[in-house]
């Protein structure tokens, strides 16, 4: 797709990997509505991306699952700009790790995680396929691909968000929607490295095995790859090219892979004993 004088919608764009994403498409003359429950953070990033391109930027603070939040972030979007031509389901929760977690726990991430990325494509999907013309890029991880260590919650919804954006992508592809797959790795942000040390075992096994499976990237370079491949129209979006080649694996010999991760997991806590 090409992005001059498009309009879109970030979500989970009050930091970290959803700033990025507004910063590229900004500067890639998009008109951008960015979403986030951290309203001074959106004020802040929209502050600084308005003094590059003033008249380009909007935020409305809210809950990114809920479809009165989608609903009223459309309309802004279509008010202050026009008609949506892409959705960024960026927002995203770890959630309790492990089988600790309770039904109300389970609930939160899978509403944040799955159900907004489902909800928000109800609401645009059928108007792309009126116009031939859409683009929905979800941000999944390659937890979503593999598996996340520590975190049963976020393991599952991440498979979850790339088989709904599958769906998308083979129900719609040839009806002028496009959809596309982000699963990174290890990403610089307070997902990955909050600001405090995180005490639960499944969490610190968790941000542990994130950091030592490849390079942690900034923001900017996955924005950037994105970026490269929206204009491409690709599917699965890997900052991490090592990634493919895990999964390949995965698939090659489901049980052997299994194995692997289990001595990974395994390293992991013992590195981690005084």
């Amino acid at each position: 797709m090409e992005l001059d004088g498009k309009v879109a919608i970030v979500t989970g764009g009050a930091g970290g990997i959803g700033a990025a994403l507004a910063e590229a498409l900004v500067a890639r003359n998009v008109r951008v509505v960015i979403t986030d429950l951290a309203a001074e953070g959106l004020d802040s990033v929209a502050a600084t991306l308005a003094e590059h391109a003033p008249g380009s930027i909007t935020t409305i603070a809210g809950d990114a699952a809920s479809p009165e939040h989608i609903d009223a972030t459309i309309a802004l979007a279509e008010t202050e700009f026009g008609p949506v031509d892409l959705y960024f389901a960026n927002a995203g929760i770890t959630g309790a790790p492990g089988l600790a977690a309770t039904d109300d726990e389970w609930a939160q991430v899978i509403d944040v995680n799955l159900m907004g990325h489902i909800r928000a494509a109800r609401r645009l999907v059928p108007g792309w396929v009126e116009r031939g013309v859409g683009y929905f890029v979800s941000t999944a991880s390659a937890a979503g691909l593999l598996t996340q260590l520590g975190s049963a919650t976020y393991s599952v919804t991440k498979h979850a968000a790339v088989g709904f954006a599958e769906w998308l992508n083979v129900t719609y592809g040839d009806r002028g929607v496009r959809a596309s797959c982000l699963c990174p790795m290890g990403v610089d942000t307070k997902l990955l490295r909050p600001d405090d040390t995180p005490a639960d075992e499944g969490a610190v096994l968790m941000q542990r095995a994130v950091e030592t499976a490849g390079r942690v990237l900034t923001t900017t370079e996955v924005a950037d790859v994105v970026i490269d491949a929206i204009g491409d129209e690709r599917f699965l979006i890997l900052p991490h090219p090592e990634v493919l080649e895990m999964y390949r694996h995965k698939g090659a010999d489901y049980d052997r892979w299994l194995r692997g991760m289990r001595r990974y997991q395994q390293s992991l806590v013992d590195s981690a004993k005084p």
